[in-house]
């Protein structure tokens, strides 16, 4: 018989029914506390009788269970559960509950014996003898049940095996789905590489109950994809940082805790609101406090990390996924670790407290907009991870790091192979090879010719080379930005892997220690030349993509070894890796012939993508000469805050954006300080240079900007105004009536800076076209009739 729910009220139908059913109750409850560790299998067993015999479905066990739950909440004088009580509290609530209801309606239904059959064959399991792994569900059943079921099955003989691989593979997706990802597409990946011990290895890193997130996620998948498929050399070279999870759980208890919950809306809000309440929020989740439990678990991190540096990172739940990168969404920060062990402490639980409030900053929360992820329940797991790197006097830093992307999107040169990837390098830690920073430049190397300089001369070489390294002061106990001149000297020992000297207008290896710093300049042809970097690079990257089943973007962090040897040996720390984004036109794209000079609006020979852009109704355009003059950052602010409302009232419009400088620059001096929310239904990007407006357009390929245009479907384009073979019409730029005052509210002050073109107004009944050959190297935009 089943008993009715109304029989059951909670704990203390124990002590209130007298009944001999009520005994039976009794008697399982006072056998089980007799098996502490086995109990929880022995119940799940139970449950598995229960579901099995029809006895009660499992859908309406948990709905029930749910309810009484909710009802002990308000017997213990909670008013507020959501805010009152933390997730893990919770858990631990259901999970006595589900528990007394498994006891209970065993013992109204099911015989004393079967009881003790199940007891009799959980022990027997425990004893080596083969397990009945069909008698449970693993949806349902504790991860310590999973983690043994799984590891006997992995365990078997190559006969036994097979019947069984079903059923791991079962309990792998549970426990990938559970501790990493819910993400579909990653499961179908992981499930074939992932071996139990290595899931059990994240849980032993894991604080908390959720899930991981996507950028651990996607790193321990690369990690394990290339220890099991790579070459030795390549096995050799590849290594992950010491990493510790922050499990997605305790960003929902760290918000509820510290009374943070009713910021839980702000994704549907106006983007003003957002902007003006975020410092707001910062402020106060840096006022919270992380749960004590977490606190100590802290400690012991920092413990073991000693003196060494440590970096926060995000890890949300939608971060790295295929279509949806996040790509500096959310904000990482280091922990130098020089301080005392309660400064060392207050550092970390301030870096993650400033990660959980990014979660909400107006650029994340915008992307989720624009993708359609807006109602999804997007959660912060961390990554504390380990800085790699080497002490250089007072200083720590790598000796490279970048991002690496197995399709190269832009040729400099025709030989250049897409195929074979594509590397973003600097000096020091990666944070310069991922935004656009300044007038800096990392080394950009097309894996098919490493050698290949996108700059045609010593002196543009010159030019496009890092000026600025990123490293932690340790003497200072700060992340920091210093020159390459600050620290660079002669007696780096990776020096001529690194730089090369510059004299009398050439460039020329490092060959002694007797040349002057300000000789130097930052190329790595040393590393290309004398070490299997690039060899190395294009095999990871073919790799991953291979086993992906997508071209893939990744992160790194090198250190040269072996200095002794003819040929030195590298150690590759892979940082992350997820879907590279890209633009998907891949069919051949075919330039007009012959155009009347006045239908050309510009054309260019720089740096092209392959794709096309028709029916051009509008073109959002700042002129140069107008933005240059804004004499103020307030002017600037305003500027970009009318251009995102531009943006916003253009939804639906086919347009393109024309302006000076690098477009997402985080330097107003040298291009348009907008954010991806800025300018997110734009087609096009078009970067202007020349003189009196800057140097030729490098491109912005693989900053965390352009990998947002990339998912977007947004193609970047510099055009060279000083290069001869360059058309620019100034007429329809600078004569064309300006509509802005049509779409958004402007003084006079801001049409100075920007203007609105329409193109049928340059010539009734025209539209516009963008059409990039990068075979031919060359982009034209021009005029086509309606219709």
């Amino acid at each position: 018989m089943t008993c009715p729910a109304s029989c059951f009220f909670g704990y203390n139908v124990f002590m209130t029914r007298a009944s001999q059913n009520s005994n039976l109750v009794s008697n399982i409850h006072l056998t089980l506390i007799q098996y502490p560790i086995l109990s929880g299998r022995i119940r799940a067993h139970m449950r598995q009788e229960l579901f099995g015999r029809g006895i009660i479905k499992v859908e309406a066990f948990e709905t029930e269970a749910r309810q009484k739950a909710l009802l002990s909440q308000e017997r213990e004088g909670l008013n507020d559960p959501y805010a009152q009580e933390a997730s893990e509290v919770w858990e631990l609530r259901l999970g006595r509950i589900r528990d007394a209801m498994t006891d209970f309606y065993f013992a109204y239904n099911l015989p004393f014996e079967l009881f003790e059959d199940i007891i009799r064959h959980e022990i027997v399991e425990r004893t080596g003898e083969q397990p009945d792994l069909a008698a449970f569900n693993p949806e349902l059943a504790p991860q310590d049940m999973l983690f043994e079921q799984a590891k006997a099955i992995e365990q078997m003989s190559a006969e036994d095996r097979p019947h069984w691989e079903a059923r791991l593979q079962e309990i792998k997706v549970v426990l990938i789905r559970t501790m990493i990802s819910d993400q579909l597409a990653y499961i179908k990946i992981a499930k074939k590489w992932f071996k139990v011990s290595d899931l059990e290895e994240i849980r032993r890193r894991k604080l908390g109950q959720g899930k991981i997130g996507g950028k651990s996620a996607g790193m321990l998948l690369a990690a394990r994809i290339l220890s099991e498929v790579g070459d030795e050399s390549l096995k050799a070279s590849i290594k992950i940082p010491v990493s510790y999870y922050l499990g997605a759980d305790v960003f929902n208890t760290f918000m509820s805790s510290n009374g943070l919950m009713p910021w839980g809306d702000q994704k549907y809000k106006h983007e003003e609101q957002m902007r003006s309440e975020y410092p707001q929020i910062q402020a106060e989740f840096q006022a919270g406090k992380l749960p004590d439990e977490i606190i100590a678990s802290l400690q012991e991190i920092l413990n073991q990390a000693g003196s060494q540096p440590l970096i926060v990172r995000s890890s949300s739940l939608l971060e790295d996924s295929f279509g949806t990168s996040f790509a500096g969404k959310y904000d990482s920060f280091f922990c130098p670790n020089q301080g005392t062990p309660q400064e060392n402490l207050n550092a970390l639980t301030q870096a993650i407290a400033m990660v959980y409030a990014s979660e909400l900053n107006p650029g994340a929360l915008l992307y989720r907009v624009q993708k359609g992820l807006v109602d999804y329940d997007e959660r912060i797991a961390v990554l504390i991870q380990f800085v790699e790197g080497q002490r250089l006097g007072r200083y720590y830093l790598p000796q490279g790091a970048g991002v690496a992307f197995s399709r190269n999107l832009f040729r400099w040169s025709p030989q250049i192979r897409p195929e074979a990837g594509f590397v973003r390098l600097v000096w020091g830690l990666g944070t310069r090879a991922v935004d656009q920073v300044g007038d800096d430049y990392p080394r950009l190397i097309a894996l098919s010719h490493p050698e290949l300089h996108p700059a045609d001369s010593s002196r543009a070489i010159q030019h496009y080379s890092q000026r600025y390294v990123d490293l932690i002061d340790l003497e200072d106990n700060q992340f920091k930005t210093l020159t390459i001149k600050d620290i660079i000297n002669t007696h780096i020992p990776t020096l001529r892997y690194m730089a090369q000297v510059e004299e009398d207008g050439y460039l020329s290896p490092v060959r002694s220690n007797l040349v002057e710093t300000e000789q130097l300049v930052i190329t790595f042809d040393g590393l290309l030349r004398r070490t299997p970097f690039a060899a190395r690079m294009r095999n990871m990257l073919s790799i991953l993509e291979e086993h992906y089943g997508s071209p893939v973007d990744t992160e790194f962090a090198l250190e040269i070894t072996g200095l002794q040897n003819p040929q030195p040996e590298l150690k590759i720390t892979l940082l992350q890796c997820r879907p590279q984004s890209h633009l998907t036109s891949d069919s051949e794209v075919k330039l007009p012939g012959e155009l009347p000079l006045e239908n050309v609006l510009f054309s260019t020979p720089r740096m092209v993508p392959r794709g096309r852009v028709d029916g051009i109704q509008y073109v959002l355009f700042v002129p140069p000469e107008g933005y240059f003059s804004l004499g103020s950052s307030a002017a600037r602010i305003k500027l970009e805050r009318a251009i995102g409302k531009l943006n916003a009232a253009l939804h639906g419009q086919v347009f393109i954006s024309v302006g000076p400088g690098r477009w997402g620059t985080s330097t107003p001096d040298l291009g348009v300080h907008i954010s991806y929310g800025d300018i997110y239904n734009t087609r096009a990007l078009v970067e202007l240079a020349g003189q009196g407006i800057g140097s030729a357009p490098e491109p912005s390929f693989g900053t965390h900007f352009f990998q947002d245009l990339m998912e977007a479907q947004i193609y970047p384009l510099g055009v060279y105004l000083d290069d001869e073979d360059v058309i620019f019409n100034r007429d329809f730029f600078y004569k064309t009536p300006n509509r802005l005052s049509k779409w958004i509210k402007a003084d006079a002050s801001l049409k100075k800076c920007l203007r609105l073109i329409r193109v049928s107004d340059f010539k009734p009944g025209q539209h516009a076209c963008l059409v990039m050959n990068d075979d031919l190297g060359k982009a034209v935009a021009f005029l086509e009739a309606d219709g």
